[in-house]
């Protein structure tokens, strides 16, 4: 099973979110979250003076899927997420050990 999150621009979360039902993902965790990379911020003016926005609003979505599942699930995401411009976003893959669902104690693919 294979963790992936993604950090995503927040006007594209309704398109993401339309790709991964499409690729047959049913579950999914949205956390509103905060940060810069290469763009470094941004400059924004507000009554005639300009100062710098460091830690731009962004979304992270959180999906955990089958091995087999992982370049669908991938491949969504970006062609949904992207616009071209920097600032688009992230996307990372990590391992998961074992799963448990609390309501009925189904563990690991069962759980998912």
């Amino acid at each position: 099973m294979k963790k992936v999150e993604a950090v995503i621009r927040p006007f594209k979360l309704e398109d993401v979110k339309l790709a991964l039902v499409n690729a047959g993902i049913v579950g999914m965790t949205v956390s509103e979250v905060r940060g810069f990379g290469r763009q470094k911020g941004q400059v924004e003016r507000y009554r005639g003076s300009e100062f710098t926005v460091e830690f731009l609003q962004k979304l992270k979505i959180e999906v955990v899927v089958s091995d087999d599942s992982v370049d669908a699930v991938l491949q969504a995401i970006a062609q949904a997420a992207k616009t071209g411009e920097i600032g688009d976003g992230k996307i990372f893959v990590s391992s998961v050990e074992s799963v448990l669902r609390i309501r009925t104690g189904e563990t690991d693919g069962e759980a998912l």
